[in-house]
């Protein structure tokens, strides 16, 4: 899509859930080719943000614009064409129990009606080479997969239209260390080679730093900190103090 001054501009979001404020005054701005990652505790609004930023989710107020349109004016096929160019990896991976993993990949591919099945084939196995799954996995169903790999066919199905912006709702919760390790570098790896603006939410210190060119800050139903990992790290507000003691210490 045509590139405007930022991929992903918030002003002035409110949000509320029957009488629970979720979002007051929320400011954000996401450039084009970074990895800005979400921090915060739970329930501070961090995935309803990813969720509006897909337009599955609206405001009560403020504005959420993605590749410079206004998502809660858009219709349902520009909300469409808007979703062609971003991919989803949801926390548990989110596969369809009843699919294979071919068919999980091919799933988007399909719903653009335009390709043959040569194509999709070719490039269901071409997206499954990309985060390293064997093809020889590809008839398996989820509930065959471990953790790791569940993932990763995740990945793969998120990828699968080419997509500019890709949302990752903790990418390694439920992975070990090794195998989160690996994730992470997968992550960076196809983040360089694919040229993608990724936005993250996070609980894990080890993918925060790995992978975040910068850190937005969820407290008080708004974002109180946007900056480089390293400035968070020495940010005076009490809150981030609090969350990243274990890096101080």
């Amino acid at each position: 899509m045509a590139q405007h001054d930022y991929i992903i501009e918030i002003e002035s979001l409110h949000t509320q859930l029957g009488r629970h404020v979720v979002h007051q005054n929320v400011n954000l701005n996401v450039h084009y080719g970074e990895v800005l990652s979400f921090v915060g505790s739970s329930g501070s609004g961090k995935t309803t943000l990813l969720r509006q930023i897909l337009g599955l989710e609206q405001c009560v107020s403020g504005t959420v614009k993605v590749f410079g349109h206004l998502i809660n004016d858009c219709d349902t096929s520009q909300l469409r064409r808007i979703r062609r160019h971003s991919g989803v990896l949801f926390q548990q991976g989110a596969l369809f129990s009843a699919l294979n993993v071919f068919d999980n990949i091919a799933l988007p591919l399909r719903e653009l009606r335009v390709l043959n099945q040569k194509m999709i084939r070719d490039l269901v196995m071409y997206k499954l080479d990309m985060v390293a799954i064997a093809a020889e996995h590809a008839d398996k169903m989820p509930a065959d997969l471990s953790g790791g790999m569940v993932k990763r066919v995740a990945l793969a199905r998120a990828l699968a239209l080419e997509p500019e912006l890709l949302l990752l709702d903790e990418p390694t919760a439920g992975l070990d260390p090794e195998l989160s390790k690996s994730f992470v570098s997968l992550i960076e790896r196809l983040r360089v080679a694919l040229n993608l603006t990724i936005v993250m939410v996070t609980h894990d210190l080890d993918t925060l730093k790995a992978l975040s060119d910068r850190i937005a800050v969820f407290a008080d139903q708004t974002i109180v900190a946007v900056d480089t990992p390293e400035a968070i790290y020495r940010h005076p507000h009490p809150y981030i103090r609090r969350y990243f003691s274990a890096v101080f210490d």
